[in-house]
Order: C-alpha cells, then sequence, then structure tokens
C-alpha cells in the first residue's frame, strides 16, 4: 500500500509529523513509536520506509480530517541545493526575453545548453520555506517576483562523491517546491562583474512553498516523466514534462555531491520549466492565486500578499 509523510500543525498550534494512508492521516508516533519528526525517519530511510509499509499494510489506526490541519512543509533541511537554468526551453524563454526573441537568438541559446558539461547548482536557505497552502509575502525590494514551479528530490541518506549510477538510491522521496525569484534583484548592476546575487533574489520569508507531501520514490516511479503545471489565477502557465531537464535527477545529485556532503532530508530542487513571468512580462502581485501540482505529489495553493 502507497503512503506519504507530511508535517501539520493541529488545532491546538501544535506542529506534528504525519503519515497519509488513503484518505486518512495518522500520528507518525502511532505508527512507530519513539518517531516524532519525519526527521527520525529520514535518519535512517531504508528501515523505516520498511517499518511504514509493513505498518500502513494492515493499519487501524483513526485518521485526523485533513481539513482540520494546517500542512507545513513536509521536511525541515539542512540544506537546501537549487539547480538554476536545468530546463532547457525555459532557458532559451528567459535568454530571449533578455536579448529579443528572434530565431537567431534561440538558436544561439539552444547551442549554449548543447555544450554545457555540468549542472548549475547554488545554495538556498531553510528560512524561505513555507507551507503549501501558506501566504506568499511579495517583499517591497524588487519588483519583479516569478513563479518557478519544480520537482524536488528529499535525500534519505548521507551522499557523498556519489555516482550518477547509483544517485537515485539516496533519494528518499520527492516533493513540491515553488521556487519564487525576484527577478529584478538576481544580478547587482554595481558589481558586473561578480555574477548572480542569489541571497537577494530567491530568499525572502515564504519564497519557497514546500510540500504538501513526501512521497516515497517508490510510489512515484520515473522522475523524468513527472507532469509539472502551474496556474496563476486560473490560467496555466506553466506545463511541462520533467524530461525537459538538461541533467536529470541523478546526474544532479553526482555533480552535487562531488562537491559537498548532501544530508538526509536536505532538499534538491531540480530546475524549473518554461512559462515563467519573466517570459511573459507578467509578475506576482497581491491578490494572485498560484496553483501547482507535479504528477502524483498532489497540489499546492498560494496567495499572494504585500509585505
Amino acid at each position: 500500500m502507497s503512503f506519504a509523510l507530511g508535517r501539520f500543525r493541529g488545532p491546538d498550534g501544535v506542529p506534528f509529523a504525519a503519515v497519509a494512508v488513503g484518505q486518512d492521516v495518522i500520528p507518525l508516533s502511532a505508527l512507530l513509536p519513539g518517531f516524532v519528526d519525519i526527521g527520525d525517519v529520514l535518519a535512517d530511510w531504508p528501515a523505516a520506509f520498511a517499518a511504514l509499509a509493513d505498518v500502513t499494510a494492515g493499519t487501524r489506526c483513526a485518521g485526523m480530517p485533513l481539513d482540520d490541519l494546517s500542512p507545513l512543509p513536509p521536511v525541515a533541511p539542512r540544506q537546501v541545493f537549487q539547480s538554476g537554468a536545468n530546463y532547457r526551453t525555459h532557458v532559451i524563454d528567459l535568454i530571449a526575453a533578455r536579448e529579443g526573441d528572434t530565431e537567431e537568438v534561440r538558436s544561439r541559446a539552444a547551442a549554449m545548453m548543447d555544450e554545457r558539461a555540468e549542472p548549475y547548482v547554488f545554495i538556498g536557505l531553510p528560512g524561505a520555506l513555507c507551507g503549501p497552502y501558506d501566504d506568499v509575502i511579495l517583499p517591497d525590494t524588487g519588483a519583479e517576483h516569478d513563479w518557478e514551479l519544480e520537482l524536488a528530490a528529499v535525500i534519505g541518506r548521507r551522499a557523498y562523491r556519489v555516482s550518477r549510477h547509483d544517485a537515485l538510491d539516496y533519494v528518499a522521496g520527492y516533493t513540491i517546491v515553488n521556487d519564487i525569484t525576484t527577478r529584478d534583484r538576481v544580478f547587482r548592476p554595481d558589481l558586473p562583474g561578480i555574477g548572480s546575487d542569489w541571497l537577494a533574489a530567491k530568499n525572502a520569508p515564504t519564497f519557497l512553498p514546500a510540500g504538501p507531501w513526501l512521497v516515497p520514490a517508490a510510489f512515484v516511479g520515473d522522475p523524468m516523466k513527472l507532469r509539472i503545471t502551474l496556474s496563476l489565477n486560473g490560467e496555466v502557465m506553466q506545463d511541462e514534462s520533467t524530461a525537459d531537464m538538461i541533467f536529470d535527477v541523478a546526474r544532479l545529485i553526482e555533480h552535487t555531491s562531488s562537491i559537498t556532503e548532501m544530508l538526509p532530508g536536505d532538499l534538491l530542487l531540480t530546475g524549473s520549466p518554461a512559462g515563467n513571468g519573466a517570459f511573459r512580462g507578467r509578475f506576482l502581485r497581491p491578490g494572485d492565486v498560484m496553483e501547482g501540482s507535479i504528477t502524483g505529489l498532489d497540489r499546492q495553493r498560494n496567495r499572494c500578499v504585500a509585505r
């Protein structure tokens, strides 16, 4: 039987971890005594997954009504790794938006993507995380706040210098993350030779809506055959397959773990597909509602509010 993991705040305001089995939401501690948080599960993921698969197959525990709960991000990562420019069409669209949407510009951008030898991964801050239904607060520093719905891999084992062949064995599961970016703060005009200022552009509070679930990899199937869809006020903006990734999930793990140790519970964001506001010339405004979904991972709904 399939199941998913989540973190919630109950009617009493106290956070707790839970397991979703069908329509039932059961406190984790009721299924695995001694396990309080999802971090406890991820600390020994192979054994914990086997135990959860066993107990959920015959569970008779009473579930809690999901409508009475407020979902939190499903994990509390120590590290957040973010993959930039990892969807072919998305990168071509961004270059076209910046340099002019001509056949010559698109052809040159496509050639650049074909020549890339390794992924581009940078660090985000866990403090930017919020729940899958929380309001997204648009800061007054910058104006071009953009959506970027992404598949995120949740690391389930310490990973250092892992080969691409073995990389997916280190994934506990997957979740949804909207990696919101303030486009007009990405580059510093006062420091043109320095590059990207990802701290300023991506790490405002609530700029990483995550969840609602950590769905174990065993129930997701091939991560390169999932559909990512984001609607803004009911209008579809992003609708693409993960097959458009330039570097697949395994290659991203191989690359990131070649530089630093990835820890259980860490998030690896795998990049965002085409359909962002930068290409459309439309950015987030107070009152906007984003709804995002990825195959098998459920959906998010976040309203934008002014700071």
